[in-house]
């Protein structure tokens, strides 16, 4: 799997939502997403990439498109 694919699995599975519907993912914009769905979205991305995220960042990920500019920091590239 390329990184977008992981990427988007860990929003679809840790949050339940259709892929169609990733790019407009915002933080309790959807109901999935509430702090509960934070922490284990925030879980999902760090198995996947093998990174331990920063409190900043795990704080500062408020939207899918956010996700990737954060992820960008740990050299994570899409």
């Amino acid at each position: 799997m390329n990184n977008l694919e992981l990427y988007n699995n860990a929003f679809i599975e840790s949050l339940g939502v259709d892929e169609a519907d990733l790019e407009e993912l915002e933080y309790q914009k959807t109901d999935a997403w509430d702090s509960v769905g934070h922490m284990g979205l925030v879980a999902a991305l760090e198995d996947a990439f093998d990174i331990m995220m920063d409190t900043d960042d795990i704080i500062d990920l408020s939207s899918y498109k956010k996700g990737k500019e954060i992820l960008g920091k740990y050299d994570i590239t899409f």
